[in-house]
């Protein structure tokens, strides 16, 4: 499989895509990366050049099971970070972390605050294939993965973590807790802040969870902003 180009190169090949159909015109504006600084552009090359790396990865026996390696989408420079456990069915088909329903509700989460999948924000997954029925991570699964994520957070450098969901949360904090306990605190993961949210997967199974994930995103937007 390929690997996931993101903003702006993405931005521009779709819309050279929408004008042009499947043709490539080489003599296009030179100006794709208006506004991106050199050390931004190495961040864009070392994330896909990580991605390149790593995703034929079979280091646990779920790379022989996935149809896609799932590494991550969004910002390379984001201020924010959301990281959940690991892909489901629709992200292993696409490739891309929270697609779905899941992943439409986070994205209007993430506009309520002013956020945007690739703008100001890097969404990825502590393992980056999809456990067989979408079950929880195995801790083999999770040893095996989990520097990848820590090499993604080290090129990202953001300034807040967001894990979404307990199984995420307690998987970067080492501590099988409940939700409600993890919640609503700010804990450091290698150097970096990291707070815990419901997944939006909860938020759509129940509904009366989305007033208190409304707060920690307000909180999380000041954050991030501050």
């Amino acid at each position: 499989m390929g690997y996931q180009v993101t903003s702006p190169v993405h931005r521009y090949l779709k819309q050279q895509q929408e004008l042009f159909g499947d043709n490539l015109y080489l003599s296009s504006p030179d100006n794709i990366f208006a506004g991106v600084s050199q050390g931004e552009n190495d961040k864009i090359d070392s994330l896909s050049d990580f991605n390149a790396e790593i995703c034929h990865c079979q280091k646990c026996p779920l790379g022989k099971t996935r149809t896609n390696f799932v590494f991550g989408v969004g910002d390379p420079k984001a201020n924010l970070m959301l990281v959940g456990e690991a892909p489901g069915e629709q992200e292993d088909m696409q490739g891309e972390p929270f697609v779905g329903r899941a992943g439409k509700l986070l994205d209007k989460i993430l506009r309520a605050i002013g956020k945007y999948r690739d703008n100001d924000v890097y969404i990825a997954n502590v393992i980056k294939c999809r456990p067989p029925n979408n079950r929880d991570p195995l801790p083999s699964e999770v040893e095996k993965c989990e520097p990848y994520l820590q090499r993604q957070i080290d090129l990202v450098k953001p300034k807040l973590i967001v894990a979404l969901g307990r199984v995420a949360g307690k998987t970067l904090l080492k501590q099988d807790i409940p939700l409600k306990d993890m919640r609503g605190q700010t804990y450091d993961y290698s150097g970096t802040p990291l707070r815990v949210t419901y997944h939006p997967a909860a938020l759509l199974r129940n509904p009366g969870l989305k007033a208190p994930a409304w707060e920690d995103f307000k909180l999380i937007r000041d954050f991030v902003n501050n």
